[in-house]
């Protein structure tokens, strides 16, 4: 059985990083820590909104990293000298990659309420004509 790749297909040049795009992003895992929502809110922006509770914002750090936004989490840790009868609350560390189209760059980030807001934009595209002229060989 063969694999079917972008290449395959004759009238789809130049795709192959899309091809690596993809491949990236299913191995980026699907563990559900923190929950996340994405948002459009309008025709060419986004909001990233992580639930970060108990995180301040210095445990938080934002790149990007060769068109991947990663958001990482470490709380430090601040249980020494303390007794704990029980403790429900983990203080984990996590990481979360979003993969990037060319052109989408990020904005601000806004921490309120326990989430952390990341707004993305995406430049407008130009509609380019252009016209090749056809010369004798």
């Amino acid at each position: 059985m063969s694999k079917l790749t972008l290449g395959s297909y004759p009238h789809l040049l130049g795709f192959e990083q899309l091809e690596r795009l993809l491949e990236r992003s299913t191995k980026s895992g699907n563990e559900g820590y923190p929950p996340y929502n994405i948002e459009q809110t309008s025709d060419y922006s986004y909001r990233i909104t992580l639930a970060v509770a108990g995180f301040a914002e210095d445990d938080l750090s934002i790149t990007v990293e060769d068109r991947q936004l990663v958001i990482r989490g470490r709380q430090s840790d601040d249980s020494e000298g303390r007794v704990f009868l029980h403790r429900g609350i983990a203080s984990r560390q996590f990481q979360r990659m979003f993969v990037l189209a060319d052109g989408v760059e990020v904005g601000d980030a806004i921490m309120e309420n326990g989430l952390l807001h990341v707004d993305l934009t995406r430049s407008q595209p130009e509609t380019v004509v252009q016209t090749i002229n056809i010369r004798k060989g």
